[in-house]
């Protein structure tokens, strides 16, 4: 397959991807200082690093004896000396959260600079949180398609999910379908992948985004999945360091289900009891690889990783981030086929995305012309998305 060219943020001034490096990437840096106690010097380290985006050049990694610094060497030499306007755009924004950890002397020090973001995301949801756990709670009674598909629907929505759609116990799923959240998800093969599950879902695997809400609906899923029978093991896979602000990590997953385990609320604790129960058992396992912190697109996964994730019945991606990584962040013909993209890779995969780049593919034709005239920020505002299934044969 011939590939498109990558999205630039220098291609036009009024693209999302210009606005996140000329400006967005120095405010995210200077923002985590006030909300961390660190060191004069890595304040200074920080300061710097603000200062240099976007007219600054790509320089190599000053912290060379960390695990992934080799591998950074050889993503970084094609780029030596360009601007970061100038540079593919997810290498532009991979190798700024790359920069951060260097600046804050992370493989060190341990600090997870977005932690108070991901705390404070968690507190925040504390009534969405009560709700949909006592709605998992009941669904587990009577797990059907229609309360797999609003799970699925969950997991893709993250704080966006309205659970007053949640299909109500006698499953009259017109209730979980409303006319304006079918407007919302541009291509939908929620059916497809309930049919999947129920032939084949024995090994489910969630490659995870954002830490907070977000992943408690997955775990929520996850749970769904192994506790309904569906599934009899759930990988999930984090990110290696911090990054990209809210994205979760392996100890973001504990720290969510100690979370739920130790809260007040009977419904809450009977989800964190039960994921701490898969844990213990190892019918939930947790994983993380260098790949996800990574510019590297989908089709250039290291071979161990992707064999592991070839033993999956099903790869569930999650994210705006993980979905550019799918389509190595390039300007795809909308109407191109999601799995045409994905091509023969060894299993299943689905794709859960809120849209927030200017990038898309395996729209129907002329639906892109029509959102444009409709809304000409849909790819970016976050207020649609699509739920993408390509299935291994």
């Amino acid at each position: 397959m011939s590939y498109p060219p990558p999205i630039k943020a220098c291609d036009r001034r009024d693209s999302w991807a210009y606005d996140t490096v000329a400006r967005r990437l120095s405010e995210i840096c200077l923002k985590i200082i006030p909300e961390n106690e660190f060191s004069p010097e890595i304040v200074g380290n920080l300061e710097k690093l603000a200062a240099d985006i976007p007219q600054g050049t790509i320089r190599h990694l000053l912290d060379t004896d960390s695990r992934d610094a080799t591998d950074w060497q050889n993503y970084i030499q094609p780029y030596l000396g360009q601007s970061w306007l100038e540079v593919p755009w997810f290498f532009a924004e991979t190798y700024f959260y790359r920069r951060i950890i260097e600046a804050i002397d992370y493989f060190r020090l341990q600090i997870d600079p977005y932690l108070l973001q991901k705390k404070l995301g968690l507190e925040r949801s504390h009534s969405s949180i009560q709700v949909l756990s006592q709605k998992l709670n009941r669904s587990l009674k009577d797990a059907d398609r229609v309360q797999t598909i609003a799970l699925i629907h969950a997991s893709l929505w993250g704080n966006r999910v309205d659970l007053s759609l949640w299909p109500a116990e006698h499953g009259d799923r017109s209730i979980s379908e409303s006319e304006q959240e079918k407007h919302r998800i541009l291509a939908d093969d929620s059916d497809r992948t309930v049919d999947l599950l129920q032939k084949r879902g024995d090994r489910v695997d969630f490659i995870v985004d954002n830490a907070g809400f977000e992943l408690f609906c997955d775990l929520c899923f996850a749970d769904f999945l192994l506790t309904s029978g569906l599934s009899q093991q759930v990988f999930i896979h984090g990110k290696s360091h911090p990054t990209f602000v809210s994205d979760a990590m392996v100890k973001d997953v504990l720290d969510t289900v100690n979370y739920l385990q130790n809260h007040s609320e009977l419904e809450i604790k009977r989800v964190g009891d039960r994921l701490q129960d898969h844990l213990d058992r190892d019918r939930l396992s947790l994983r993380h690889h260098f790949f996800w912190t990574s510019p590297l697109a989908w089709w250039e996964m290291p071979s161990d990783l992707c064999q592991n994730l070839a033993d999956s019945n099903l790869v569930i991606v999650k994210g705006d981030a993980n979905y550019r990584r799918l389509l190595g962040d390039r300007y795809w013909s909308f109407t191109t086929p999601f799995s045409e993209i994905i091509g023969d890779f060894p299993t299943s995969i689905l794709a859960l995305r809120t849209m927030k780049a200017e990038l898309a593919c395996g729209l129907q034709p002329g639906q892109a012309e029509w959102l444009q005239k409709e809304d000409p920020q849909w790819m970016t505002n976050g207020q649609r998305g699509v739920i993408q299934l390509s299935v291994k044969a």
